[in-house]
């Protein structure tokens, strides 16, 4: 366990120091197939095998970013490392290079040994190489995944499927080199295309119905080895040009902290990765006690009947043991309430990601017709005709004055401090306890890839699973339905055509207490969930390429196998967070 004292200066990235005077390169990547710029999420592309095909993820990492000088000297950076990411339209990155002219530029795809197998922990919550930020890391199987390349593909008169290409290991990063005049004497920018043809097309020829639909690069794969020799050539440099930045960044100041304060210890596993806590709203005890007084008290609600934890109960990890919640009148909601813990790994919330933080989130409830039916100015009137109310809120906020903006900030913080990270998993992993041979088969399965072709035969679920926080907090289409028109999930938010019945990841931390399950609540077992997965999911336009790569149905569990991977999930519960 890490004990972390938040203080509220802003921790600054070092870069490290490379040279007296070194100048800012903004290094842009466009991302093409065939020389046309890519949309993602359309089935019109068609590779060298005569496929077509679409592109649902591009997300890759760079490294050993190296300059050649005239002389024939290289320039390393070092420390220095990109993530890109498409379809989270992070396509720009900033490098610090000495000053200078140069006449090539060279970098890897991936990372070179020391890099993939470093202490992940140790990565701040805005470093490329922060696996709860960049969602590469591999976590317990070790090393980053350094280029993921997903989507669907169909040949004449098929269904479409899924593909999915890991790139990673080790030795199979991959060096790109770049001849091109770059005066460096100033800021510049470089934009660089990324062909994504090329890699599935040249000079190695891949076809998914051939030669594989999934790759996870393990020593003899052929895909990876065809990824790796068709790399270098997929990267070429558009345009380069002197820039002069005139952005500031402004620090972050810290919103109505109190004269008198106590910092939050903050709690958290030392497996886990650095979270980004918001940094005006840095964490103190006046605050989050508020906080959880707030989360308990019914006069949030119109007729005074409910409370936030009405619906997240602390016997159920925090989540609502029924179906669906009730709300004020009895009304009886369309969503099962998500449990919550370990929220300070998260961006967005609610299953569609419609609030962008927890304090948002926290006053949408209070709000819902369905929920608690209250307005704001209601809330505040409420609590500030009571005269428990308004020294907290000077205690928490320096001030009795008590706002809407207060109370969410004051949610905010108690929900944050609410950390899971002590079940038999972890003890284990710690070498306190020992799994049983059940609960070990089912660990591997949930670990390894359904991969057929290189005679791997898991459950897969760690695509979106992974991570000691057991989610990538992504949003996914996992085959519950084969039409998309029944609860249209994070579309009904982003009005997206390719992000219908696509639902947030929940975390499995704590699983076996947090029943029922799904968006809707429909499965009431853990038995029923692996089920799904085995042999209940529905193919659709937006299916999860991850899941659509399988055989229909899904990957079809013998029996032992489905009551091994119910028993490995029961290891995730963490009763000292339940009881306390």
């Amino acid at each position: 366990m890490r004990n972390v004292r938040f203080k509220l200066c802003v921790v600054g990235l070092l870069l490290g120091v490379i040279g007296a005077h070194a100048t800012a390169l903004e290094l842009s990547l466009n991302h093409v197939f065939n020389g046309v710029p890519v949309t993602l999420d359309s089935m019109q592309y068609r590779n060298a095998a005569n496929e077509i095909m679409s592109v649902e993820r591009v997300s890759y990492l760079l490294s050993n970013f190296a300059f050649e000088r005239a002389d024939g000297k290289w320039i390393e950076l070092n420390e220095q490392f990109v993530w890109m990411d498409v379809a989270g339209k992070r396509t720009n990155a900033k490098l610090e290079v000495p000053d200078g002219t140069y006449r090539a530029t060279r970098f890897a795809v991936g990372l070179d040994a020391k890099a993939n197998s470093s202490d992940t922990t140790k990565y701040l919550a805005d470093h490329p190489l922060n696996p709860n930020l960049n969602g590469l890391h591999w976590s317990w199987q070790g090393g980053y995944i350094f280029l993921a390349l997903e989507g669907k593909y169909q040949t004449t008169n098929t269904e479409p499927k899924g593909y999915s290409y890991h790139f990673a290991r080790s030795n199979n990063c991959t060096p790109v080199t770049l001849a091109a005049n770059l005066d460096l004497s100033k800021d510049a920018r470089m934009v660089v295309d990324f062909d994504i043809a090329t890699v599935l097309n040249s000079p190695r020829v891949l076809s998914f119905a051939k030669d594989g639909a999934s790759t996870h690069s393990r020593n003899g794969d052929p895909v990876a080895s065809a990824i790796r020799a068709n790399l270098p050539g997929a990267f070429h440099i558009r345009q380069f040009f002197q820039t002069t930045d005139t952005t500031q960044n402004k620090p972050v100041q810290p919103l109505y902290m109190p004269k008198e304060f106590t910092p939050y210890r903050f709690n958290m596993s030392a497996m886990f990765p650095i979270p980004s806590l918001p940094r005006d709203n840095p964490l103190i005890e006046e605050r989050v006690s508020l906080g959880d007084k707030l989360f308990h008290e019914k006069a949030l609600s119109k007729d005074g009947s409910i409370s936030c934890a009405s619906c997240h109960q602390n016997s159920s990890a925090f989540s609502d043991p029924r179906e669906f919640s009730i709300g004020v009148r009895k009304q009886v909601g369309t969503r099962h309430a998500m449990p919550l813990f370990n929220m300070a790994w998260k961006s967005s919330f609610f299953w569609d990601g419609r609030a962008p933080s927890l304090r948002k989130q926290a006053l949408m409830p209070i709000q819902d017709h369905a929920e608690m039916d209250q307005t704001l100015d209601g809330a505040v009137s409420n609590l500030t005709a009571r005269a428990e109310y308004p020294p907290l809120f000077e205690k928490a906020f320096g001030s009795k004055k008590i706002t809407a903006e207060k109370i969410g900030l004051a949610i905010e913080q108690f929900v944050l401090t609410l950390t899971s990270f002590d079940s038999k998993f972890d003890r284990v992993l710690r070498g306190q306890e020992k799994f049983t041979e059940q609960e070990q088969r089912g660990f591997e399965l949930f670990m390894t890839e359904y991969e057929p072709r290189m005679g791997n035969y898991g459950a897969d679920c760690f695509h979106c699973h992974g991570g000691p926080l057991f989610s990538d907090h992504q949003f996914h289409n996992n085959g519950l339905d084969a039409k998309n028109d029944l609860d249209t999930g994070r579309y009904r938010f982003t009005q997206i055509d390719s992000d219908r019945s696509k639902f947030a990841t929940p975390s499995l931390r704590n699983v076996a207490l947090t029943a029922p399950y799904m968006h809707d609540g429909r499965l009431k077992t853990l038995e029923a969930v692996v089920e799904h997965y085995s042999t209940g999911v529905k193919r659709s336009p937006t299916l999860d390429p991850n899941i659509a790569k399988h055989p229909d149905g899904g990957i079809h569990l013998s029996a032992p196998d489905k009551q091994a991977l119910v028993a490995f999930l029961k290891t995730l519960t963490d009763q000292k967070f339940v009881k306390n």
